[in-house]
């Protein structure tokens, strides 16, 4: 190696710089890949809005889920029409290749208590399964489309 080629792979190594997951620059590779101090909710958490379809019947369901893990952890949200009893709050499930959201009815009224829906991926975005009531996941068919 000559001596200017040492003199480059020098300066390029006295010129690396570390940023840590906010964006902040930091002095070393280990601060920048050391576990956060103050991670807010928000950064594990993110949502999106769903659309079940069957038939003439059509549920509105936000999820919150963790956009770090794949497939997606669910970590709550509602299905908050279309559905009797509604609200339901989303109790789990996950979302990726395949769909599964479990809830339990928290509105009034003597329907079920329980809903599990399933779907497999399709394009264009959406899922189709099925879903049932108290502990059933194939009562019923269904399409559910990702909202924009």
């Amino acid at each position: 190696m000559t001596t200017q080629a040492r003199k480059q792979k020098g300066q390029a190594r006295a010129e690396r710089r570390f940023h840590n997951p906010q964006g902040a620059e930091v002095k070393t590779r280990d601060e920048a890949f050391a576990a956060p101090q103050d991670v807010s909710a928000e950064a594990v958490s993110t949502d999106c809005k769903l659309e079940l379809h069957n038939g003439a019947i059509t549920f509105a369901i936000e999820v919150k889920y963790n956009p770090n893990t794949y497939p997606h952890v669910v970590t709550g949200g509602q299905i908050t029409s279309g559905i009797c009893g509604a609200p339901w709050d989303i109790t789990g499930g996950f979302i990726g290749d395949n769909m599964r959201l479990d809830a339990k009815r928290t509105g009034q009224g003597s329907c079920a208590d329980t809903i599990t829906i399933v779907g497999d991926y399709q394009n264009p975005p959406a899922y189709r399964g099925t879903y049932g009531f108290d502990g059933a996941t194939s009562s019923f068919k269904h399409t559910t489309k990702y909202q924009c």
